[in-house]
């Protein structure tokens, strides 16, 4: 049997990332009518129908999505792999954008292997919000964002999954009250939004008592005793109480953590190396709870 073309697959990828033919062709720095050629011969190699198409919009079938699962960790290894062989020659400047609250629990694993493989790079590291650093990434400003995915959102590869869990102060009975005092993120926040609609839908009273997009600042409000808030599990803190669905407060959707970069007309080996060490320290991580 032939070896699949580990092109198609990234190009396969592309397509499951961005939704469409034409976003994949410009991530791949392929024609439309390219593209649409590699996915046909994709479908012969592997002689079953990767995509149905409906109306004018094209989704994965279920073979489609077997396949997927397999293309993101080929292209991952391959990634990996040149990164690896590479590193003695890598230099230069990277720059990484994440939110506060993933800095807090992700970046020092991540930077201590990246700068044990790569001394000779430099590392410039943003703490914004996932929209304020969306907005980077498309404006070149940054190399590579770890962000929270929305499913709306084009681009993003899914790297982690984690709980997205009520939280209250250990010490105090804030979750008690009527109506239910709220931390919460900005309004394009999506952990916001959930919260929102989950408390909405169970006919729970709230009012939003705190807003910042700092995780540390409404993390301090949770543990003070003044609000209850959401968090994903790696970020629970000392001090911090998960809050149960017979304490009143409904499951909330998974929170899925995402890596973005900008793309760029040329490879860039060191945005490259920086990627596969974020997938690898986000897929060894444990969690809060282990």
């Amino acid at each position: 049997m032939h070896p699949l073309d580990i092109d198609q697959l990234r190009t396969l990828v592309a397509i499951a990332d961005s939704g469409s033919f034409t976003q994949a062709a410009d991530l791949v720095h392929k024609t439309q009518s390219a593209v649409s050629m590699q996915m046909k011969r994709l479908e012969e190699r592997v002689g079953r129908a990767i995509f149905s198409r409906a109306g004018r919009g094209v989704r994965l079938t279920d073979d489609g999505e077997r396949l997927l699962d397999y293309a993101r960790r080929i292209v991952q290894l391959q990634t990996e792999c040149l990164a690896t062989f590479g590193e003695a020659d890598l230099a230069g400047r990277v720059r990484l954008g994440l939110p506060d609250d993933y800095a807090d629990r992700y970046l020092p694993e991540i930077l201590a292997r990246f700068a044990r493989a790569h001394p000779r790079a430099e590392v410039t590291v943003i703490c914004e919000p996932t929209d304020m650093l969306l907005g980077r990434i498309a404006s070149g400003d940054l190399d590579l964002a770890i962000v929270t995915e929305a499913r709306q959102r084009g681009g993003i590869e899914t790297i982690r999954t984690e709980a997205l869990l009520w939280v209250t102060s250990s010490r105090h009975r804030v979750h008690a009250e009527t109506p239910l005092p709220l931390a919460l993120g900005r309004p394009t926040c999506v952990w916001r939004a959930a919260a929102l609609a989950a408390l909405e839908r169970a006919g729970r009273q709230s009012r939003i008592l705190f807003v910042s997009w700092s995780s540390t600042a409404v993390g301090a409000a949770v543990q003070a005793g003044l609000a209850v808030s959401v968090l994903p599990e790696s970020a629970l803190r000392p001090g911090m109480r998960i809050l149960s669905p017979s304490e009143g407060f409904p499951a909330l959707p998974a929170c899925r953590i995402g890596l973005m970069r900008h793309r760029l007309p040329e490879p860039m080996p060191l945005a490259d190396a920086l990627a596969a060490q974020i997938r690898q320290c986000l897929d060894n991580l444990g969690l809060a709870a282990e």
